[in-house]
């Protein structure tokens, strides 16, 4: 068991620690419980990169764990030669407290390893990141950012040189070299004026951004829609005080939109997110003002992207004037049917083409893409998995990648980066609102429309918080009970097959095994139910303390779906004992 009062113990006579932290760490003494969270582990390095809360210690995110990480990325960098080390690496961060200090951290470690770094000039979103990396043709990208987290938090996501996130095989290299480092005398590191002299630092302005949305640009559909209703179409849009601010405006204005209601309370740049609880746009709560605003100028449609601009929440007005929050399957659907329709018609889709979705993502989308003779693709949740496919196509010319998403908020049209866009969803959705008004249709109906054509398919996901040691020892006791004791029946109904991910294994209700192909190792457990219409998954969240439960059915009607999901999550939370 880690020492975790020797390791405190040694931040506060370190010499390599500085006084505000050593400060913050005797304020803590004599707090037992806080200091052997702080201390009991490292703070994960995985294959999403690293994120914790903020402070000083081995399990929070702070300038000294910024420092180990990069020394390990530079290690890995450079094992694959000089090349890699001279085509750099493309730093960029969000608004969040601290990003820009620990991108100046990261730069100054790289710079002092002999590698090659490109600095954006400001902050920037995920997305523009992955296509920064593939159009400067770096080695590897660094994001620092905690995406849809609460203040508290700040992260570090590593991206391989075709602009997604490291493969597992990658990380793995990336982890191992970061564990082989003390995390204060192993370290090496510039200070600003060494960095600036090594003539490794170059710091990337606008033209960059211009790049990226010329080629955004490439993915509108019917931009003749948007100009059609110009004159009448409103919509309200919110940054979350985060990075999506300029290239979202941007790209409505360029598409034509000229009414775009911008929340101005939440277009600030500003890491506490002074307006909302979490700047999640998967919370409702966080687009009051959006709401507001919207009331107040009669507008049908709101969107809202998080502090990295890699998710986009909508809110959409029904016919009885109520606003309504847009789950990420509600959304990721409707964009496939809009893609994949306009594409039929114009004659761009191929027997190659593709949508890519992960197992947590609503069938939906598969039943979208059969009617128009589109493959569907399942991979492991976590947009990187998307990624690795699109770069797979792009290698073998084996499927044309259409449309890639996940529940969780993440969308990606366009090959011209790797991970889940903001600013192209963004686009989209508002192209696809004006499409619809011209065939006077809300974006509701149109959804409403989807269900009645393809089903009323439905899905919950809950997220059981457990936070600290306690916290995740009971989460790896909660899913080792679930293998040693599998449910047989929820809902009254048997459990007809249990996927299990971890092991690699399919088992069927007579306790028949038969292996799982094709997808690599991850904690998710699956059970489909006799109805053939029924699932729910358990997984635990790869980012933050918690068990996420995904559940899905599809029934006759929108209530029936949401009662079924109702009366099964009473079900498993007395399986689980939560």
């Amino acid at each position: 068991m880690t020492d975790y009062k020797a390791i405190y113990k040694r931040w506060l006579e370190s010499d390599a620690v500085d006084e505000a932290t050593k400060k913050e760490l005797s304020d803590i003494a004599g707090n037992e419980k806080e200091i052997e969270d702080r201390f009991y582990r490292e703070l994960e390095f995985g294959t999403a990169g690293m994120r914790g809360i903020l402070g000083a210690g081995t399990n929070r995110m702070n300038v000294y764990n910024v420092r180990r990480a990069s020394q390990g990325l530079a290690k890995y960098m450079l094992s694959k030669g000089s090349n890699a080390a001279k085509a750099g690496v493309l730093i960029g961060y969000d608004t969040r407290n601290f990003s820009r200090i620990f991108a100046e951290e990261t730069a100054k470690v790289l710079t002092a390893n002999g590698i090659k770094v490109y600095l954006f000039d400001t902050v920037h979103s995920v997305p523009e990141v992955s296509f920064g990396i593939r159009e400067l043709k770096t080695a590897a990208g660094v994001v620092i950012t905690a995406s849809h987290n609460p203040k508290e938090y700040n992260g570090y996501k590593v991206y391989g040189e075709d602009g997604g996130q490291l493969p597992p095989e990658a990380a793995d290299v990336v982890i191992d070299a970061i564990e082989s480092y003390d995390i204060f005398n192993d370290i090496k590191v510039f200070t600003d004026e060494q960095m600036q002299k090594s003539g490794l630092l170059e710091i990337v302005g606008p033209d960059l951004n211009e790049k990226f949305l010329n080629e955004i640009s490439k993915q509108r559909l019917n931009p003749e829609a948007v100009y059609r209703v110009s004159d009448s179409f409103k919509l309200v849009y919110t940054p979350f005080h985060g990075t999506g601010s300029r290239p979202v405006q941007a790209i409505l204005s360029r598409m034509g939109f000229g009414n775009v209601l911008v929340v101005k309370e939440q277009d600030t740049q500003d890491g506490n997110f002074p307006t909302v609880k979490s700047p999640n746009p998967e919370d409702k709560e966080g687009f009051e003002l959006a709401i507001k605003l919207a009331k107040e100028n009669d507008v049908d449609l709101i969107i809202g992207t998080d502090p990295d601009c890699d998710r986009v929440g909508v809110v959409v007005r029904d016919a009885e004037g109520t606003y309504r929050t847009l789950t990420g399957n509600q959304t990721g659907a409707l964009l496939c049917e809009y893609i994949l329709s306009s594409k039929a018609k114009k004659g761009q889709l191929s027997d190659k083409s593709t949508i890519i979705k992960t197992i947590v993502t609503t069938e939906l989308a598969a039943a979208i893409a059969e009617k128009y003779g589109v493959k569907t693709i399942n991979v492991l949740t976590g947009f990187k998995y998307i990624g690795e496919k699109m770069t797979e196509f792009e290698k073998t010319g084996s499927h044309e990648y259409v449309f890639g998403f996940e529940e969780s908020y993440g969308y990606l049209a366009g090959t011209h980066g790797r991970d889940k866009d903001g600013v192209v969803a963004s686009m989209l959705i508002a192209e696809m609102a004006a499409y619809y008004k011209t065939q006077n249709m809300s974006l509701y109906e149109a959804l409403l429309d989807i269900y009645k054509r393809y089903g009323y398919y439905f899905e919950k996901t809950v997220s059981i918080v457990m936070p600290g040691k306690d916290g995740m020892e009971k989460m790896a006791s909660l899913l080792s009970d679930l293998r040693k004791n599998p449910p047989k029946q929820a809902l009254n109904m048997d459990v007809v097959m249990t996927t299990d991910y971890k092991m690699q294994t399919i088992t069927d209700k007579d306790a028949n095994v038969s292996a799982l192909i094709g997808l690599p190792k991850s904690d998710v457990l699956k059970y489909n139910l006799s109805d053939g219409k029924t699932y729910f998954i358990i997984r635990p969240s790869g980012t933050e303390p918690k068990i996420k439960i995904y559940f899905g059915t599809v029934r006759e009607s929108l209530e029936e779906s949401e009662k079924t999901l109702e009366d099964l999550f009473d079900d498993v939370k007395k399986l689980l004992g939560i």
